[in-house]
């Protein structure tokens, strides 16, 4: 189970809180160091893939020199993104690295984020309102 505690803070901004007490300033955009929630959005996006890509090339003998992503996306509406784009930005410790890297991020893109797949299957987000 995953559980956040979203609150006001007492200077107006927003923060996001996990159980083990990690913290993540929030926004509408016009504030300094802290992220839109579309943002997080997206950090979760490129997030929950690298974390998967990272040990999974490693245990296969390749541990990429430098693993990182861009995530992107536009509204399409005023309330509604259109696609999320992830762009991997890689430094392979050898040419004999690239086939297993590709393998590895196509897969997990396609069968083992747990955040992608919930967007791409449409997840329902149900409200309670004490």
């Amino acid at each position: 189970m995953a559980n956040v505690r979203v609150e006001r803070t007492d200077d107006g901004g927003f923060r996001a809180t996990n159980s083990r007490g990690a913290e993540v300033r929030m926004g509408s955009g016009d504030e300094e160091g802290a992220f839109t929630p579309v943002e997080l959005l997206l950090a979760a996006v490129g997030g929950c893939n690298i974390v998967t890509v990272e040990p999974l090339t490693a245990q296969r003998g390749h541990r990429l020199v430098r693993l990182a992503m861009t995530v992107e996306a536009q509204k399409v509406e005023s309330n509604l993104l259109g696609p999320v784009t992830v762009t991997y930005d890689v430094e392979l410790p050898a040419k004999e690295a690239e086939e297993v890297y590709r393998a590895v991020a196509t897969r997990v893109h396609e069968k083992y984020c747990t955040v992608t797949r919930s967007l791409q299957e449409g997840t329902e987000v149900r409200l309670e309102v004490p």
